[in-house]
């Protein structure tokens, strides 16, 4: 049985200043911080989500973890069965969450030792208006970078409920959990990282918008614009001031469920860029996107 995963809600990341990176989301970016707590800051959109991205003190860059949507707690509750007899092993049993927003939910942690909430009835984001250049609706997708390729996409695939929508040759492969074209991705690389996280934007002038914006402030893109070939979606790469890789995005491809065959994409530059704008991705952009290992909660489960 599915656990029919309804959306991406946040991811919450790691880093010795989440002071100065959350300033950044917020005066450059387009975020708004909307709460404090424990040292660590949560930021929203425009969206619904109460925040889509935590910035928590840790001694180096990494992933917390990545909070996915189930319906209800019901879908909670019979995920973390469903889990337990697939062999998962559950970080946190099911229960109210105490961060921001609150909720109800549970973690689990998938095949790359990476922390995975899964929940429900978090808070609506509230009214807010804040004056920035763009403001991003919400997280689009997150690219993670792994060992273990075949392993982790039949992971999403298999326990998740994910399906595939393409792949980029045995590079890449894009998973999604609703009508978009991906919620996830995963690179083949010598070690678990994290790649990238894009935030939506609402169509192709709020991107140039927002990289005019950076520019401007002396932060010129990593890569871009342009469009990719898998997912079809507008996008501009920067550098955040702790050295993750940030990206702005738009017009997602809508995948028809009844219709839809996942298709092989060449890694050419005129398929991964196709406006040709950009050109294919530089050294430079690659060595940002390797990231730095993340074990995530490796080292705890195998104690």
């Amino acid at each position: 049985m599915s656990l029919n995963l309804t959306h991406l809600r946040h991811i919450a990341l790691r880093t010795p200043d989440p002071q100065s990176l959350a300033t950044f989301y917020q005066d450059t970016w387009g975020l708004y911080i909307v709460a404090e707590q424990d040292g660590g800051f949560y930021l929203r959109g425009v969206g619904a989500e109460y925040y889509i991205l935590a910035l928590l003190p840790g001694p180096k860059r990494a992933i917390e973890h990545l909070a996915f949507g189930l319906e209800n707690r019901e879908a909670v509750d019979r995920a973390a069965q469903e889990l337990s007899e697939k062999g998962v092993k559950l970080h946190h049993q099911p229960g109210l969450i105490t961060t921001p927003g609150g909720g109800y939910g549970l973690q689990l942690v998938d095949s790359d030792g990476r922390c995975i909430e899964l929940s429900c009835e978090v808070e609506k984001a509230s009214e807010t208006d804040w004056q920035a250049v763009v403001r991003p609706n919400k997280i689009s997708h997150v690219v993670l970078n792994t060992a273990d390729f075949e392993g982790i996409t039949k992971f999403y695939s298999e326990i998740l409920g994910m399906r595939v929508s393409d792949w980029s040759e045995r590079q890449m492969v894009f998973l999604r959990c609703n009508s978009e074209h991906h919620c996830i991705s995963f690179n083949r690389h010598a070690y678990a990282s994290l790649n990238h996280v894009a935030y939506e934007l609402p169509d192709i002038d709020k991107v140039m918008r927002g990289i005019g914006n950076l520019k401007r402030k002396g932060i010129n893109p990593l890569w871009g614009p342009g469009r990719h070939g898998p997912g079809n979606n507008v996008f501009a790469y920067f550098g955040d001031t702790a050295g993750f890789v940030c990206e702005y995005t738009a017009e997602v491809q809508k995948i028809d469920e009844a219709t839809h065959q996942p298709q092989v994409w060449e890694r050419i530059p005129e398929k991964m860029e196709l406006w040709g704008t950009s050109g294919p991705a530089t050294p430079e952009v690659r060595a940002a996107m390797a990231g730095e290992p993340d074990q995530g909660l490796l080292e705890t489960i195998n104690k």
